[in-house]
């Protein structure tokens, strides 16, 4: 006849065993750490576009001052200097951009000059 033991279980008992790391095989250098590093991404600094104004012999200089403080944001002294150096030397640099400001610099510039019947040529070239 079988005696009845509280602390027996009817079913087997199966020993749990704790997982182990691989180990690294004998000889070799490895110390089983890792390290997590986080690369940041290199940002390149977009290219930068210079807007110039061509000279000719029909546009009004008070015109071309008049653009210069309107589109680029210049005081009346630097956009009258800066129209006497396209006056004097065939083009002058009216501010440098990145691509698609100096883009829209140029179409606004030449949209209002034909607006107002002048010939007035405005122009981007990479820096």
């Amino acid at each position: 006849m079988a005696v009845f033991n509280p602390h027996m279980s009817p079913h087997p008992v199966t020993p749990l065993v704790m997982a182990r790391e691989p180990r690294a095989p004998a000889g070799s250098a490895g110390t089983g750490t890792a390290v997590i590093t986080k690369t940041k991404p290199a940002t390149k600094r977009p290219p930068l576009y210079r807007v110039l104004l061509l000279n000719d012999d029909y546009t009004p200089m008070e015109f071309v001052i008049e653009v210069l403080e309107r589109f680029f944001n210049k005081g009346r002294e630097e956009a009258t200097h800066i129209m006497l150096h396209v006056h004097h030397n065939g083009v002058g640099e009216c501010g440098v951009y990145t691509y698609e400001v100096a883009e829209t610099k140029v179409t606004q510039v030449m949209d209002f000059s034909r607006k107002h019947q002048h010939p007035l040529q405005c122009v981007m070239e990479k820096k």
